[in-house]
């Protein structure tokens, strides 16, 4: 069946960075576009930036644009979510997302 598999989130303090992975199976990857979305508390969730199959991407934030880079590696069915200058705002539950399918996130906690 189709499994999202976030990790690499953490308690990190005001600028500093994280990079978030996530891994994917049971579905051909490199055929698809993959998103990472986050969810503050109390606020509905948000998408932060997509890659299409061929690398091409699309920030959906003007908050995160220049900090956050999305990246993709087909050959390890996995996306990765470089998060740089990070701000106590980007505290979240990171999502990963394909279509339907979402992965269980991780939880990212910018705090001094």
């Amino acid at each position: 069946q189709v499994q999202l598999v976030e990790s690499g989130g953490g308690l990190v303090q005001p600028g500093g960075s994280l990079t978030l992975s996530c891994k994917a199976s049971g579905f051909t990857f490199s055929n698809r576009y993959i998103s990472w979305h986050r969810q503050a508390p109390g606020k509905e969730r948000e998408r932060v930036a997509g890659i299409t199959r061929t690398t091409g991407i699309n920030t959906s934030l003007d908050t995160v644009e220049g900090r956050f880079t999305i990246s993709r590696d087909n050959s390890q069915n996995a996306a990765y979510l470089q998060m740089n200058d990070l701000r106590d705002d980007d505290t979240a539950v990171y999502y990963c997302n394909e279509g339907e399918y979402w992965g269980q996130g991780t939880q990212v906690t910018v705090s001094s």
